[in-house]
Order: C-alpha cells, then structure tokens, then sequence
C-alpha cells in the first residue's frame, strides 16, 4: 500500500508539468476565507450582485461558502460584492483584502451571500433581466485552478470592469484550486456538464431572455463548449437568443473542436477565440494531451486551421504578437488595453480571467518545468521539500501532496522528490523513478 501511495504520488508530481496554466501575477500571501458578509460602509463603492449557479459542495464555513469538492446536486446563491472606487484600484485587478473584515472603502467585499432554491434561482433572474437594458444575460465560466472567492471576485471585477447591463450569472464548477489537481478539475468539468446545459436550457425557454453572452476561460472553454454540443443535439440545434461565445485561451484539443461545432449544426453561436502562439501553458498541455494542438495555441493562418474557422464564421484575434507581463502567455489577452476594449465591446473585459496565489515553492516548480519543456520533455522536476514547508502559498496550492514530497516528520526536510516523465507524446503512465 505504501508503495502504491508513492506511485500515485509520483504520477500526480509528473502531471504537474502539464497543468500549470496560470502566469505568475504576484508571490505575495493574502487571506483566505473572505467571503463572510461585512457592513456596506463604503458609498462611493460600485456593487455587483450576480447569481451563483454551482456544483461545489457548500462549505461549513460562512467565509468560504462553497468547497473544491463535488455537491449532489447544483445549487444557487445571491451574492452582492462591493468594488472600491477606481481611485483605489486599477481596471483590471481584484483588490484582495491584506487583512479581515475586508474593508469595502480598499477591497473587494462581500455584502450579501443567501443560499437559493431553485425558484428563488429563477425568480432573481427574472427580476434581475428585466432590469437590463437588452434584457440580456452574462454567464461566465472559470478554468483550471480556482476556488470560489476567485471565480466569485473575478467575475465581480469583470462585470463592473465591462460595465455590462446584462444580468451576470457566474458558473463556478468543483476546483480544488491547486496546481497538483489538474486531473481533478478536469473531471469535475464533466461532472458539471449536465448542470449547466441544465442552466443553458432554462435560458433558452425563458420568453424575458432576450440574448445570452458566454465568457469561459482554459479549461472552462471544455464545459461551456460541451454543454452548448449537449444542448444542441438534445433539441435538434441552439437557439437563436445565444449569441456571443468568447473562447479565451481555450485548453481544448482542435481536433475534439471540430466535432463540437460540428454537433451543434448551422445555426451557433458567434465564436470569438484568443489565441497565442507563444502560449506556454498550452505548449505543455499539448504534450501530454498526444501531442495534438490546443485551440488557443494554432496558428489561425495555416491550413486547415485557417479554411476550417471561416468555414464556421469564427472570428479569430492573434495574439501571438502582444507582448505580456504573464510568464506563461496563457492570459496575455488580459494584458493589451486594445484587447481589453475589443473584449469589452463583445460583453466581457480583459483581465486575467484566473487568480494566482503562486508562491516561492511554486515559482520554483514553475521554472523548473519551464526548463524542461523547452528541452522537449513533458516533466522533469525537482521540488524542493524544505521550500515547501515554508511557503504558505505552496502550502495552500499542494495541499495533502506537500506532505507526501516532505513527509510528516520535519526531520525528513531534506528529502527531495524527483519525477521523470517520457519526452514528447509520453502517457504519463511512462512517468519512472
């Protein structure tokens, strides 16, 4: 058993080389467990209230609300963020909080959290879309590597950034928010399919629904493109009122691509995809994935990638030339103010669409890897245990996979756990000691 434990460990050590797609926006530490309602003591500050729509397993804990693990069942809650003014914050950013309670006058704060029925659900929609100008919705879906304050703040900044009138629906699917836990959350993606086309039907049958714009992020482009090919083949096609999908950075193999536009039929939706060439999140992606593209790495040019995405009207923004303070390049969209404001013009801003809490131990890993991938290999990694013992952000991310590489026993702290993978198309199953 034992030894089981240490090749499962040993497995999950060399899958981090292909699941680290977040750039590094900052090493510095902040709190967690945010999210418990303060008093709104701030007038000056905008307030974003959106309806949270979730297979994540409610938390215990009033200042987490919702967990990385899977819930029975979808559920749904009305949350009222505040928003400092823009005299405090940057377009772009979320301001956490660098102490608690946060402070609504310098950080993003919760005002209001209440747990909804399905009706209650359905009620707050209609109320909500009659109050927007184009009777419109907004659904955002977040990728890999996020717990729900950060999908929660981040879809907030976006709404208030944008400055959109639609009603802004936030699908937050069950994300263990670490870097270690990428086969999870790609699961869990799966696991939450059927709820959102769920969602999506509803929209479609709702006659004071009158168009619905899609935002989704790396690897929540999987959910809301299967959900959307779900929905279609069940009825026969998609509705008209879908208009706008913006695809960002999308962590999907170009070849399943295919099939889902394909099962949608004539009639869908206006894509939007943001690719980058340079993206080095999806370069390592791509490897473990059998060595076939990722859609927001192509190069849109070349055939047939070019002959294909005209084929299905899909508008297509390069930008593979704009340079990007993101390490990776997986979110460089967020970066340019040309590309925020065409983003904005289509229902949504530009910013990085995920939240980091990197720290030393994962820069560490992060660059290790980075080393690896350019000489061709799929992993390859050294993790230093004292560093993560230390760290509190590589604490938080590596979770129960820190103390597997260190051990209980602080006296083994100079022990170092060492993963070979195979180079190239290698299964991770070739991983050896």
């Amino acid at each position: 058993m034992h030894r089981l434990n240490w090749r499962i460990g040993l497995l999950a050590r060399c899958s981090l080389a292909s699941v680290l797609l977040l750039s590094v926006a900052g090493c510095a530490s902040r709190p967690t467990n945010v999210l418990l309602p303060v008093a709104d003591t701030s007038p000056t500050s905008s307030k974003v209230e959106m309806l949270v729509a979730t297979t994540r397993a409610r938390s215990a804990n009033p200042a987490e609300m919702y967990t990385g693990e899977r819930g029975l069942a979808p559920s749904f809650a009305d949350v009222t963020v505040s928003i400092p003014p823009d005299s405090v914050r940057k377009v772009g950013e979320v301001a956490w909080p660098k102490k608690l309670p946060s402070n609504p006058a310098t950080d993003f704060a919760v005002l209001k959290a209440q747990e909804l029925s399905v009706e209650g659900a359905k009620a707050w929609l209609n109320a909500s879309v009659k109050k927007s100008p184009d009777h419109s919705v907004l659904v955002f879906i977040h990728g890999f590597n996020n717990r729900f304050e950060d999908s929660l703040y981040r879809f907030a900044q976006i709404a208030k950034d944008t400055g959109t009138d639609s009603a802004p629906i936030l699908v937050t699917w069950p994300s263990r928010g670490s870097t270690l836990a990428y086969g999870y959350d790609r699961e869990s993606t799966n696991y939450t399919r059927n709820g959102v086309e769920n969602l999506f039907q509803y929209l479609a049958r709702d006659p004071e629904i009158k168009e619905v714009s899609i935002l989704a992020h790396s690897m929540g482009n999987w959910l809301a493109l299967e959900s959307l090919r779900q929905m279609a083949i069940r009825n026969g096609g998609l509705p008209a009122k879908f208009k706008n999908v913006m695809l960002a950075a999308p962590d999907v193999d170009v070849d399943v691509f295919r099939t889902q536009i394909a099962d949608m039929g004539k009639q869908h939706p206006q894509f939007t995809l943001f690719v980058s060439q340079d993206d080095r999140a999806l370069k390592v992606s791509r490897r473990v994935w059998g060595n076939i593209p990722r859609l927001g790495s192509i190069d849109p040019e070349q055939a047939p990638f070019k002959e294909e995405l005209a084929d299905n009207n899909v508008t297509v923004i390069d930008l593979t030339k704009i340079k990007s303070g993101d390490s990776l390049n997986h979110g460089k969209f967020a970066s340019s103010p040309q590309i925020v404001r065409l983003i904005g013009a289509r229902m949504a801003n530009g910013q990085t669409l995920t939240d980091n809490r990197i720290g030393l131990g994962d820069t560490i890993v992060q660059a290790t890897t980075g080393a690896a991938a350019a000489a061709g290999s799929a992993a390859g990694l050294v993790i230093s245990a004292p560093v993560a013992v230390v760290d509190q952000n590589t604490r938080e991310n590596y979770g129960n996979e820190v103390e597997a590489l260190a051990g209980s026993n602080s006296s083994k702290s100079k022990t170092a756990a060492k993963a070979g993978c195979g180079t190239g198309t290698a299964k991770m199953a070739n991983c050896k000691k």
